[in-house]
């Protein structure tokens, strides 16, 4: 088991990832490894890495999320440090970063972008509203306090990483991310950091659009599995409100002349009464159940860390 492992994802990141490795190699104690996992590039990334320093594999399962599946499986370390491959996070904030994990006990620590450099030196306007509209969302959902939710500089502990389900694909990762160390009540540190944009000749891979939109689709899929009740909840007010509001036009002409003249309002009144009802019981139902995962995740973690200890043994 490494102490320290610093894993950068790549995908034609040709122009960049030797000063990034090269600058973590300096950054971090001797007995860091830095890999770097390979995601189908076309360009000399895994070569120069190499030559940098840097252990270097493959995967070849495109997209963001599917990378790091990859490296929290086949990784094991006391502390984890992720970092994209492009040059805009700074490495001599690392040491920071792994302290709060190895002395602080953090689970998740998240390198802070916002509250510095990042609307400044990014040059991407609808970039700089994604990222506070996800943050304010996802604080908003789940009452948090995350500083930055899209940063691709983090460190994790070894509980996080080998207790943490990846299912997204993309960039949606840093998102789920965030949200499963909330849900779970992981001990989460926020490290402002200065960030830099991209040199001039690398490319974002990232598109504003259809991974803006992926972003928000995961945050409200999350929501629901994650807050059934409020989520169903809400669905249920929604529909027994739409029933009150025209069942109450309904009432007052039948009290005034004793007739119904319109069933079928009263129909579709009493059809959605029952599927506000039935919301609401599904959101009650679902909400034990993940009372019931919450306790399961717990002796997860006590077995996690019992496998943790033996290994270092």
């Amino acid at each position: 088991m490494d102490r320290i492992a610093v894993l950068i994802p790549c995908y034609n990141e040709a122009k960049t990832i030797g000063k990034v490795v090269r600058d973590f190699r300096n950054a971090i104690p001797d007995d860091g490894v830095i890999y770097v996992y390979d995601n189908n590039s076309t360009d000399d990334t895994a070569k120069i890495a190499a030559e940098a320093g840097a252990v270097v594999r493959h995967e070849y399962a495109q997209g963001k999320g599917n990378v790091i599946r990859r490296m929290f499986r086949e990784i094991d370390a006391l502390c984890y440090l992720i970092v994209d491959g492009d040059d805009t996070y700074p490495a001599e904030i690392a040491g920071d970063m792994i302290s709060a994990v190895l002395e602080r006990n953090a689970d998740m620590v998240v390198g802070d972008r916002l509250s510095s450099t990042y609307f400044q030196e990014n040059k991407r306007p609808f970039h700089n509203f994604g990222n506070s509209m996800v943050r304010g969302t996802i604080n908003s959902l789940f009452r948090s306090d995350i500083k930055d939710i899209m940063t691709g500089y983090r460190a994790f502990s070894y509980l996080f990483v080998k207790s943490f389900p990846v299912l997204s694909e993309g960039f949606e990762i840093e998102t789920e991310m965030t949200i499963h160390a909330i849900d779970k009540n992981m001990h989460i540190e926020n490290v402002v950091i200065e960030y830099r944009d991209r040199p001039e000749g690398s490319v974002s891979k990232l598109n504003t659009y259809s991974d803006g939109f992926k972003v928000l689709r995961t945050v409200f899929r999350l929501f629901r599995t994650y807050k059934p009740l409020a989520y169903f909840g809400f669905l249920s007010f929604i529909l027994f409100a739409l029933a009150v509001a025209f069942f109450i036009p309904v009432l007052i002409t039948f009290i005034q002349t004793g007739l119904v003249p319109n069933f079928p309002t009263l129909i579709v009144c009493g059809f959605a009464a029952i599927a506000g009802i039935q919301s609401l019981f599904s959101g009650l139902i679902l909400k034990t159940m993940r009372h019931k995962d919450r306790q399961d995740f717990e002796l997860r973690l006590i077995e996690i860390d019992g496998e943790k200890r033996d290994r270092l043994n």
